[in-house]
């Protein structure tokens, strides 16, 4: 055995301070032009409003290995077939949608104006956070030395949710002379962004059609291969010059094309404004009708520029958050994606929380637990959408009843992976990049998906009172994911517990016993314990259903009353395995070999994939105590340190501080990081026990996406799981915030690093509750209304703030 050491994670850049990158308060401004980096700034310079994202690609450049333009339309999926290592595999995907950004320029009789084709003499970007534009300024030199500056500013209009607009400006330097633009509506398009995944089928666009409308207004309308879903995109293209105009289209590219004059010195502007619909739109009779309708009625882009502004103000008002260091405008930046991803218009849309936002297709936008980490932000600034995403999961809840039926079991079972109608998603082979080879997947046994999908229930009727979907649409989801883990449970008569066997948990790493002939593990305690407590919450709330509701209920879904006693015995007496003085991982962790991480860290440098490396060495981390990411101490992610021992003290265990703290240590040592969660729930749990060691994890969370830690993963869609949790982390994490028994309850753990700080929030009710946090204080403000006042509970005592007043409470020295 090797001498145990900490496992901590390399220390990241420092926060916006990435070569060629500047973060400012509200901007993050790109220097140059790097092939390399375009991948990543495309992702972080994403444009969405919720119902559909635009990747921040360069509008003159097609896909190719440097960019790659992405549309992507929240819940808009297609499945296709594929072979693989001999096997049909068949993977349903966030479809790639028509580009509609291609617009280029080429001077006198010369080729179109790239990055990679002319010298290009300066190039930057900014984003603007505030404002939800994306500005690009490039000067470029075309093959007869002449000098045109290009700027560009783009949006995806926040008020109006099919809208997208560009805006280009051409100045011409030293000459004066003709120039040619081409604005194009583009089908060709595939997924084709992840490259682990391109010897899968790819194109999902069929029966294309391209066309020309009224002067200036160019479409295409196609629909998905097998989900049917019709697509309609217009585009307008208007300059203000005189300008010779034409058209050419074949069965996927529409395009217009504007020659005009310039005059050295003079700047010529090339507004484009472009529509997108879909047949799973409402209110709609035929997308291609939309979309023309809609974008022959939009405003000139100064106008829609300015109600596009005015909708982020708004946002910005219900989501504000103040933090004076350099970890604010990283914050800031997590929150735009958020809300580009999940706005308020996605109440609106049958959909999920896809673990990449629309910001590109890795994981195939899939919806996974990632919920977990955004739904308890949403809950205290955006309660709509918390209910909507979580209506999504009980839109799904009768397929997970058959899923759990064809299984042998009663209640809902719900798929790791989920996408446009709620079965099981989960690739059936997956490709290590490293070996080159496709192995099976057994990740599908993550049944503890179910559990988060319950605890975000109770979270978000804590969060928000909303007793009605309490009592109907969340009272079903929980009676029925317990009685899942009620049928799933096997009573082990030597042990007198119940025993949950053959699943996988949020370690990921291990899925099986070594030398085992099937997949999945016993008790893993991340598992049993959130299993224990889905069955504790069902049996609150179906105890505290009005009478008639609850026979409503059982009349239903055939419920047994008899099924209280069994559901009361197993949430107290399921197995938690431990050994060496910690909890264990799951049963059997503790026999496992320990790894030799200095020798693994010094042959390869990067261990965060230590899976597909000890597989590509014919190896497999099943034999070893080595996690990629937090697995039990997941728990502390979850749970208060009150709230956590009482759940093991149900479970008959006494967990004292002792026991969590060597439990923390332990898995410090043999942790990979290989998720962009891992340092995210790490920190957190650090922060709550009050460790010194906590900033260096808050740190690489918060550096997660800006600084592509995971190598090369953000340029396939940003982590909007990790994004969220770090807002998160400020919001409940460091204040210990909780929404618990009708009251806020505050027990702030601050970091030196993170010690003053404010935000708002929404709580039941009440619109633009202020919190400061500051040196040995608490301040709280609730703007008037005629809501009742906020109980507000520390650990030594309870005060009530009414409407109208402010609150300073002095924190005790800890």
């Amino acid at each position: 055995m090797t001498e145990e050491r900490r496992e901590t994670p390399a220390a990241p850049p420092g926060l916006g301070d990435a070569a060629g990158v500047r973060a400012r308060h509200w901007t993050w401004e790109y220097e140059g032009y790097d092939p390399a980096d375009e991948r990543l700034r495309e992702s972080l310079c994403t444009l969405g409003n919720g119902y559909f994202a635009t990747r921040g690609a360069a509008p003159e450049c097609a896909a190719d290995a440097v960019h790659y333009p992405g549309t992507y339309a929240a819940g808009c999926y297609n499945r296709l077939t594929s072979d693989i290592a001999g096997h049909r595999v068949e993977n349903e995907d966030m479809v790639n949608l028509p580009n509609w950004l291609p617009l280029r320029v080429r001077t006198g009789t010369g080729t179109w104006l790239t990055p990679d084709t002319h010298t290009v003499l300066a190039h930057r970007q900014s984003l603007d956070l505030r404002s939800g534009t994306l500005e690009r300024v490039v000067r470029y030199e075309d093959e007869e030395g002449r000098r045109l500056d290009v700027r560009q500013v783009r949006l995806v209009h926040m008020a109006d949710p099919h809208v997208a607009a560009l805006r280009t400006e051409l100045t011409a330097h030293g000459w004066s002379g003709e120039v040619e633009v081409e604005s194009a509506l583009d089908g060709t398009v595939t997924n084709a962004g992840v490259r682990r995944y391109r010897s899968l089928a790819s194109r999902h666009l069929t029966h294309l059609r391209t066309g020309e409308s009224v002067p200036g207004t160019v479409w295409l309308s196609c629909r998905t291969s097998t989900s049917e879903v019709r697509i309609g995109l217009a585009a307008r293209t208007v300059t203000d010059t005189t300008a010779g105009t034409g058209f050419a289209h074949d069965e996927a590219r529409a395009a217009q094309f504007l020659r005009f004059s310039l005059t050295d010195g003079r700047t010529v502007t090339v507004d484009k404004t472009a529509a997108l619909h879909t047949s799973r739109d409402p209110a709609i009779s035929d997308p291609l009708h939309a979309a023309l309708d809609r974008v022959g009625r939009a405003p000139a882009f100064e106008a829609l520029l300015a109600s596009h502004r005015t909708a982020w103000e708004q946002l910005w008002r219900n989501a504000e958050l103040d933090v004076p260091n350099s970890a604010g405008p990283v914050l800031r930046l997590h929150l735009f994606h958020v809300l580009q991803t999940l706005s308020p218009h996605t109440a609106d849309l049958d959909v999920g929380v896809p673990a990449r936002g629309l910001h590109g297709e890795a994981y195939r936008g899939h919806v996974f637990w990632d919920e977990l980490f955004v739904l308890p932000y949403l809950d205290l600034h955006f309660p709509e959408v918390s209910r909507a995403l979580l209506g999504y999961r009980h839109r799904r809840l009768e397929q997970a009843c058959l899923a759990a039926r064809d299984a042998g079991y009663t209640g809902a079972m719900y798929p790791w992976q989920s996408g446009s109608d709620g079965r099981e998603e989960t690739q059936q082979l997956h490709l290590n990049p490293r070996s080159g080879r496709w192995l099976p997947d057994h990740s599908r046994l993550q049944h503890h998906v179910g559990s988060a999908v319950a605890y975000n229930t109770w979270q978000y009727c804590e969060a928000t009172g909303d007793t009605e979907f309490l009592h109907t649409k969340g009272a079903e989801m929980l009676t029925q994911i317990a009685r899942f883990w009620a049928a799933f449970a096997t009573y082990d008569s030597t042990l007198g517990r119940y025993r949950i066997r053959g699943v996988v948990g949020p370690d990921e790493y291990h899925d099986g016993y070594p030398g085992a002939l099937r997949p999945g593990l016993d008790d893993n305690t991340y598992t049993n314990v959130t299993a224990a407590w889905v069955l504790a919450r069902a049996l609150d709330v179906l105890r505290g259903l009005p009478e008639p509701r609850r026979r409503d209920l059982y009349e239903r879904i055939a419920f047994d009353p008899g099924e209280f006693d069994h559901w009361e015995d197993i949430s107290r007496k399921l197995h938690i395995p431990f050994h060496a003085g910690v909890i264990s991982q799951f049963e059997g962790y503790g026999g496992l070999r320990e790894l030799d991480w200095d020798a693994y860290r010094a042959r390869y440098g990067d261990i965060r994939r230590l899976d597909r490396i000890l597989e590509a060495e014919g190896d497999t981390v099943n034999r070893y105590q080595a996690s990629k990411q937090a697995d039990v101490l997941m728990l502390g992610y979850l749970f208060s340190p009150g709230e956590l021992r009482g759940l093991f003290r149900r479970l008959g265990h006494d967990l004292d501080d002792t026991l969590w703290q060597r439990t923390v240590d332990h898995y410090l040592r043999r942790t990979s990081h290989g998720s962009t969660l891992s340092s995210l729930v790490h920190g957190w749990v650090l922060a709550r026990a009050r460790r010194a060691d906590a900033w260096t994890y808050v740190h690489e969370a918060l550096a997660g996406d800006i600084a592509d830690i995971q190598g090369g993963t953000t340029g396939e869609g940003i982590h909007l799981g990790a994004m969220a949790g770090t807002l998160d982390l400020v919001q409940r994490g460091l204040t210990g915030l909780e929404t618990r028994g009708g009251a806020l309850r505050l027990d702030p753990v601050p970091l030196p690093e993170l010690s003053e700080y404010g935000f708002s929030l929404r709580y039941r009710g009440h619109w633009g509750v202020r919190l400061l946090l500051g040196a040995g204080r608490l301040e709280i403000s609730v703007p008037d209304s005629d809501e009742e006042p906020i109980e507000v509970a520390l650990a030594d005592r309870t005060v009530s703030v009414a409407p109208g007043e402010s609150c300073t409470l002095l924190l005790p020295e800890g």
